[in-house]
């Protein structure tokens, strides 16, 4: 499933438009993603929690020359499944 048919989905469920489905995708997708980025988690109870995971500095291999590299420091989005989620999946 893509966007699109994510977009579509929530129109056919709700009785929206499919304008206004994408208006209420595209916000939620917004707020979780400014929450993450200020580092708040989103906790959706039954569904699941977002957060960001901070990952330290490493040093790795260029896979083409073998010659060591440093990878930096960075932040990021993580996301763990909730019981509602994983009992609807299995």
């Amino acid at each position: 499933m893509n966007k699109n048919d994510l977009i579509s989905a929530v129109a056919d469920s709700s009785g929206l438009s499919k304008s206004d489905a994408s208006s209420a995708v595209e916000g939620v997708f917004d707020a979780i993603t400014k929450s993450l980025s200020s580092g708040d988690e989103v906790r959706l109870v039954g569904f699941g929690t977002f957060s960001v995971a901070k990952r330290k500095a490493s040093t790795g291999r260029n896979p083409r020359t073998g010659e060591p590299m440093t990878i930096k420091a960075s932040n990021q989005p993580k996301f763990k499944a909730g019981k509602g989620l994983k009992d609807a999946v299995n």
